[in-house]
């Protein structure tokens, strides 16, 4: 039971087909568990559709949905979960998605979810926390929602989680604020979840074609990929980042290959290629536009250094990525 005077929180989790089944469950699990915990219903869900019918997840498990989003009736929050290339099935959708925005209801988006929940109109001039694999796209996409890279956002009733532990920790905050920290922690201690992180925690993001993480990287070679992820689109010589973090070119490109197991210039085209592969799979650029986002003054020449580093060209990946997820083919 509720508490006297504390009315259940009540959310709504938006499914679209092939969302990541684990940032559902990493939502609704430790809200289970805090009213467990504390004795009160002080949390309440609903699982969303746009229509009635089942909703396969990304690990083809089919999810039922309780009701339509149009027959949802009163929610506090609504959490849209989605795959990046998730596309509204009616107008109506977004339409009530601004409509809740206009009543003051809390938005949000996990992992892929930003997409479509910027899609409805509503994430302009905010904040939001965008998976690192999905932020070139995202970018591309939404030049006027600023992309972070920490792994929780809560801004201006705007709340966005970039992964499954990330979407835990958001769920642990709003314990903490509901029913205070002794429940948030135990909760926390009842999934062994490790760490319980800050609002502004960083993303862990891995070194390419390494098994370390760029924050357990020296300092100097830290800033170093942090040079390469601002130049994309206008690529640095090595000599001058090597100069930036204060080291000789040949004193950096060995620190970098100890490192890394790559040479400095390895690294940063593979770390190019890596963001035209992002647009390549979750955007419908061209490649001429995908190239020269990357820097390259042709799409032939990024074509050929992408089957160095993918195994395929740009063309048969996105070919290939589309069928895989029964998706209409993107131009190329």
């Amino acid at each position: 039971m509720n508490a006297p005077g504390i009315a259940p929180l009540r959310l709504g989790f938006l499914m679209f087909p092939g969302f990541p089944m684990a940032c559902l469950t990493s939502a609704i699990e430790p809200l289970r568990a805090a009213n467990q915990i504390s004795g009160r219903s002080a949390f309440r869900w609903t699982l969303l559709a746009e229509t009635s019918d089942p909703v396969k997840s990304s690990a083809e498990v089919v999810f039922l949905p309780d009701c339509r989003l149009d027959r949802a009736g009163e929610l506090d929050q609504l959490y849209l979960i989605a795959p990046p290339h998730a596309q509204f099935a009616s107008t109506r959708t977004p339409a009530a998605i601004r409509r809740m925005d206009r009543e003051g209801r809390v938005l949000g988006g996990f992992s892929g979810g930003i997409f479509p929940l910027a899609r409805a109109g509503v994430m302009g001039g905010h904040r939001a926390s965008v998976h690192w694999c999905y932020d070139s796209a995202f970018k591309a996409e939404f030049p006027a929602v600023k992309a972070e890279e920490a792994v929780i956002t809560r801004d201006r009733r705007r709340f966005t989680a970039a992964g499954a532990g990330a979407v835990f920790d958001l769920m642990l905050r709003l314990i903490e604020e509901r029913l205070g920290r002794e429940t948030m922690t135990e909760v926390a201690c009842w999934f062994q979840h490790p760490i319980v992180r800050e609002d502004d925690a960083r993303q862990k993001v891995p070194v390419a074609r390494t098994p370390a993480t760029a924050d357990a990287l020296p300092k100097a070679i830290r800033e170093a990929i942090k040079l390469f992820d601002a130049h994309i689109e206008d690529p640095l010589r090595i000599p001058d980042v090597a100069g930036a973090v204060d080291m000789s070119p040949r004193n950096f490109e060995r620190l970098f290959k100890r490192e890394t197991g790559q040479s400095p210039l390895r690294y940063y085209r593979l770390v190019r290629l890596s963001k035209a592969r992002q647009r390549v799979l979750y955007s419908e650029d061209t490649l001429t536009e995908i190239a020269a986002s990357i820097g390259y003054p042709r799409s032939g020449l990024m074509a050929r250094h992408y089957v160095e580093a993918f195994g395929q060209t740009p063309r048969d990946d996105r070919r290939a990525f589309a069928q895989g997820r029964g998706l209409a083919e993107m131009p190329v």
